[in-house]
């Protein structure tokens, strides 16, 4: 199901926008002329108990140590292209959505993210971007939260 199908359904407002072709979530936040800490990128992970979608802000990285910390596990790693595709069937490479319920994943959203009312992030394919309110995102996902980013 495309994200725009579920939300509608759901009755959540949404913006789709439109962007040139980018492949960074700060390229997408300079295309899209917004402030990267209000761009939510999405990192897959392998951790002991299986993968994690790890979601925050385009200007941080994933620091491993804290997300082994936050989720009380020894091992996590980044995942591979080819277990992001196979997990990410319905995106293009590369891409995939801050929605790990819609893929039966556990959604870890770095606090940082609250500080603004709203979230941009990248749709299903490297073209098309999202805005909807950090509340709706909340409210939809059920994200657990933790502090786990470094500035990049």
């Amino acid at each position: 199901m495309r994200l725009d199908e579920l939300l509608t359904q759901r009755h959540i407002p949404f913006e789709r926008l439109r962007h040139r072709p980018t492949f960074t979530a700060n390229r997408m936040a300079q295309a899209l002329h917004v402030p990267g800490k209000e761009v939510a990128k999405s990192v897959l992970l392998r951790a002991d108990s299986g993968y994690v979608l790890a979601v925050l802000p385009a200007t941080h990285q994933v620091d491993l140590s804290r997300v082994r910390e936050e989720l009380g596990q020894s091992g996590v790693e980044f995942a591979s292209e080819r277990e992001i595709e196979k997990l990410f069937p319905d995106c293009e490479p590369g891409a995939h959505l801050p929605f790990g319920s819609l893929y039966n994943l556990p959604t870890l959203m770095d606090e940082s993210l609250t500080e603004d009312k709203e979230i941009v992030f990248e749709g299903q394919n490297h073209e098309e971007a999202y805005r909807m309110s950090l509340q709706d995102y909340e409210a939809l996902e059920h994200p657990r939260k933790g502090r786990f980013a470094r500035r990049g």
